[in-house]
């Protein structure tokens, strides 16, 4: 049985020879967007000014409809990042669809490598690791035996920052990094 790396190297060798998509060769367009969205932006390649009015005025009173309706929700940038921030630590790849198509390589698809956040509640488990309840909602448990100096307290500054292979690192105060897991 080869070894996990050997086992990477292999997969991917395979998955070249398969077919996949070239170095540098050009993604497939965007699809269009769908539904009450993709109806009203086609009203813009109507040429006469009455008809492509009156189909913006129809599909932009469908589209206000399916929002009311919650059949479509509109969100601006700052509200996607925000929750990108909010679900840091947790495995969710359902969220990315936060990403908007064609743009998986940009700075604004990057993912967030680092928050900073504040302690409002920090208790001992009976393992003697620590627990801590964060300003932002989260609550964050240590996982490896590395001793924290001084105690995290509220008001305690706590930087998390992604580690190697999935893992988290927290740092409280500046001190030095202990491992930790997102549990809320």
């Amino acid at each position: 049985m080869p070894s996990l790396p050997r086992a990477r190297v292999l997969v991917v060798m395979i998955a070249l020879a398969a077919g996949g998509p070239a170095w540098g060769a050009p993604q497939p367009a965007t699809p269009p967007p769908a539904g009450a969205l993709g109806a009203l932006l086609e009203c813009r390649s109507l040429a006469d000014d009455a008809a492509r009015l009156a189909c913006f005025d129809a599909r932009a009173a469908t589209l206000a409809s399916a929002q009311a309706g919650g059949s479509v929700v509109v969100v601006d940038r700052a509200q996607v990042d925000e929750v990108r921030r909010q679900a840091f630590g947790f495995s969710l790849p359902s969220l990315a669809f936060l990403v908007p198509s064609g743009r998986e390589g940009t700075a604004e698809a990057e993912p967030i490598r680092q928050v900073e956040t504040s302690v409002t509640a920090a208790r001992m488990s009976r393992d003697g690791k620590w627990i801590l309840s964060m300003a932002n909602g989260s609550t964050w448990r240590q996982t490896d035996s590395e001793r924290v100096v001084r105690d995290p307290r509220p008001g305690s500054k706590v930087v998390i920052r992604t580690a190697a292979l999935g893992s988290y690192l927290l740092s409280v105060d500046g001190q030095r990094s202990v491992r930790a897991k997102r549990e809320e």
